[in-house]
């Protein structure tokens, strides 16, 4: 695999089977987490989500890493949760992503949701790249929530129900691509390029860097962003955007 996509997909998901559309039970959330971790895939796989009611019914094992989502403060938690998610906008305990607007976090990290059950809940193009682009400007790190359950941007069911409505869902490629290029300076006409783009071609991974359009990032860079600005997303499938991955031969 070229080096540039590894850093990219490195640790990336966040599994989220416990809710919408999946919304599988919490008995088979923790046994897909346990097949995932110890599946040839588990370098791409990020922390389990649960919500803080839920945690505390789950046996988790020893090497699992959590992100819990809570009201305000959890009180003591299992040494295996690393990281909080809150409605708030501030930083609790934890390193904490907080769903709450731009300019209010002090101290935290941000989550963003790019997308939904519904077409109205799919944020515009526009709105991710004036997110990447700020949140950027700011060196505030983030990580996405919904509907980044496939890698480039395409037409795709919001459901899993036979009657589900169809939208344009973002690309988990092309948000995490252009939020390397926004950490590092790109301007906001490309970021929206990018996020728009829907031929998987049209990002070239090679030995040494990323390109798109012109415009190149290295392996570094990439590994720099990831690192310190576009952490994860949570999904409530880890199979969906990984056998997508292999049908576009970005995987082996």
């Amino acid at each position: 695999m070229a080096p540039p996509l590894r850093a990219l997909l490195a640790n990336l998901i966040d599994y989220a089977g416990l809710y919408p559309p999946a919304a599988l039970p919490l008995r088979i959330v923790l046994e897909r987490y346990r097949g995932f971790l110890a599946s040839p895939d588990a370098w791409i796989l990020n922390r389990l989500v649960l919500p803080l009611a839920k945690l505390r019914e789950a046996s988790i094992g020893n090497n699992w890493r959590i992100t819990a989502l809570v009201d305000d403060e959890p009180g003591p938690l299992p040494p295996q949760v690393e990281t909080l998610e809150v409605k708030l906008p501030h930083k609790l305990s934890l390193p904490t992503y907080c769903e709450a607007p731009i300019g209010l976090i002090a101290d935290a990290y941000i989550k963003v949701r790019t997308g939904g059950l519904t077409p109205e809940a799919i944020p515009g193009a526009d709105e991710i790249a004036d997110f990447l682009c700020d949140a950027a400007a700011r060196r505030l790190p983030f990580k996405a929530t919904a509907g980044l359950h496939h890698p480039l941007r395409s037409l795709r069911p919001l459901t899993y129900a036979q009657d589900s409505p169809q939208a344009m869902m973002h690309g988990f490629l092309n948000v995490f691509l252009a939020a390397a290029f926004a950490w590092h300076g790109t301007k906001r006409g490309v970021i929206l390029e990018i996020l728009n783009e829907t031929e998987a071609g049209a990002f070239q991974f090679g030995e040494k860097a990323v390109v798109w359009g012109g415009h190149r990032l290295s392996t570094q860079q990439i590994s720099e962003a990831r690192r310190d600005f576009a952490h994860s997303f949570g999904s409530c499938s880890f199979e969906e955007p990984v056998t997508d991955l292999r049908e576009l031969d970005l995987l082996p």
